[in-house]
């Protein structure tokens, strides 16, 4: 059998998927992505800009994003998040930038942990810009979810 579109009627209208008969869990999702750019604009982000510590802003504004989702994604249900955790690892060629956040709740929280990877992404790239422009992201992705009546997923296994 062929998996179908949630978000979809049998019309194929929108909807927002009625989560009430679900259970309970505790629900977690991982996600990254990576902020490509040259050597000498990680250094700067290592040391600090003329804007400050741009890690730190970026991340304080990958946890907003993740409580913001609902705002931004239509058909995403607001959740009463639990926990969010932003983290940083300066690898070559840019920064990696990993997400996990948490709730207890009737539905997952993947779409939130990928909202907050990729703004914290564009966070970084904002705070960078003035030193070089072609900053970029890559790699925008889930790594791990768990909780809910799938289970736990994650990439590559």
């Amino acid at each position: 059998m062929a998996k179908r579109l949630t978000h979809l009627d049998d019309k194929g209208a929108a909807r927002m998927v009625d989560v009430a008969g679900k259970s309970v869990t505790l629900r977690e999702a991982t996600a990254e992505c990576i902020v490509r750019m040259a050597p000498e604009t990680l250094h700067a982000v290592r040391e600090g800009t003329a804007k400050g510590d741009a890690l730190q802003v970026a991340r304080v504004a990958g946890i907003m994003a993740a409580k913001r989702t609902p705002d931004l994604i239509p058909l995403c249900h607001p959740l009463p998040i639990t926990g969010i955790t932003v983290d940083f690892e300066l690898v070559t060629g840019g920064v990696r930038v990993v997400t996990k956040v948490r709730v207890t709740g009737q539905t997952g929280v993947e779409m939130e942990a990928l909202t907050a990877a990729a703004v914290a992404g564009l966070t970084l790239i904002d705070m960078v810009k003035a030193i070089e422009r072609g900053v970029y992201i890559e790699s925008v992705r889930l790594l791990e979810k768990s909780g809910g009546r799938s289970g736990t997923w994650k990439r590559g296994a």
